[in-house]
């Protein structure tokens, strides 16, 4: 009999990634006979490679080696070769649907994400919205593609992690271990778009009052890009209990490793949101044009978690990527760092 072996496609950005991975984790283990292949931007080998022993990891670049139609006909070959007898489109954008419509051409089975479009425009309309009401999240489209293909899965997850986190002692000597009466805070102050950043100003006064409430603690700050990490290294500069992790660690496991030993983490709606999520912390997450109502809350985290404001603009995108309509993001603006604050006392308890 011919052993089953599923494809799994997402090529999207970090946190989309990540957030298959209690799905793929939880098939894995309710299904150990069959193969899994995920595949999906370079990134992403860190949270699959030693998943389970039924799951791979295939990359695909698709903007270079990949690139285009011949691309991914060349891709389309290579997919072939490993015997493949479902797919499972993940994405369900151009790419991945030209990819299953030749899979679909070859009689394999297939589905795909249902992005409730219709249902997302609503939600994010400009005026008079019709609903403001809780979309399926991504665990539960992505289990609807396994169900519709056969393996129905129940989401079974905690963390990548072992129950007490990752191993610290191979990391830089700039973290260490941590102490007994320390409380490790995470703060990840960016995101894609400008829609989804708290101001600065006000993270640093989150910086401010947490360092003043718990003075024996330490704040690891993460951002990775080089304007991100002028910003994190002048407030490492000011606060002496702060550490730039991202540029202190060598890779995007050892972040998480971090992150798994952290007591609490403040996120914006980003991927750093996500990968605190898939290691077993918990996340105050804060939200300024996107709304959890999207389906985009990271895995096992708690509504009364998120820092939001009521506004009858708010959502106005899935993605945090359009202008403001009223031009003074108000959405993030009228956060008050306080409140942040005390959600992470409150966490802390």
């Amino acid at each position: 009999m011919k052993t089953e072996h599923l494809l799994i496609m997402r090529f999207s950005a970090l946190g989309d990634v990540a957030m298959l991975v209690p799905v793929v984790s939880s098939l894995a283990r309710q299904y150990p006979d069959l193969r899994i292949t995920v595949l999906s931007r370079p990134f992403a080998r860190t949270f699959f490679e030693e998943m389970a022993p039924n799951v791979g990891f295939m990359e695909a670049d698709l903007k270079g080696e990949y690139h285009g139609v011949k691309g991914l006909n060349a891709l389309y070959r290579r997919l072939v070769a490993k015997n493949f007898t479902a797919i499972a489109d993940m994405h369900n954008i151009l790419r991945s649907s030209y990819l299953r419509m030749r899979f679909n051409l070859a009689n394999y089975r297939v589905e795909h994400l249902n992005k409730h479009r219709s249902e997302r425009r609503q939600l994010t309309a400009p005026q008079n919205k019709k609903t403001m009401l809780q979309l399926p999240t991504s665990f539960e489209g992505y289990a609807d593609v396994l169900r519709r293909l056969g393996y129905p899965v129940k989401l079974e997850f905690t963390s990548i992690f072992p129950p007490e986190g990752g191993n610290l002692r191979p990391l830089s000597d700039i973290i260490g271990e941590k102490k007994n009466f320390q409380q490790w805070i995470g703060i990840a102050p960016f995101a894609a778009h400008e829609g989804k950043i708290l101001p600065i100003e006000k993270t640093e006064e989150l910086i401010k009052e947490i360092s003043r409430r718990h003075p024996s603690c330490r704040i690891f700050l993460f951002g990775g890009g080089e304007k991100e990490h002028a910003v994190l290294n002048a407030w490492c500069e000011r606060y002496n209990n702060c550490t730039n992790a991202s540029q202190a660690l060598h890779s995007l496991k050892e972040e998480m490793v971090v992150m798994s030993h952290l007591d609490v983490m403040v996120s914006m709606d980003s991927g750093n949101m996500h990968l605190a999520a898939i290691s077993g912390t918990r996340v105050i997450s804060v939200w300024g044009e996107t709304h959890p109502y999207a389906g985009f809350l990271g895995w096992n985290q708690r509504p009364e978690d998120c820092i939001q404001v009521e506004l009858p603009c708010r959502p106005c995108s899935i993605y945090g990527n359009k202008p403001c309509q009223r031009g003074d993001y108000a959405c993030l603006t009228s956060i008050d760092p306080i409140t942040i604050a005390d959600k992470v006392d409150w966490s802390l308890n």
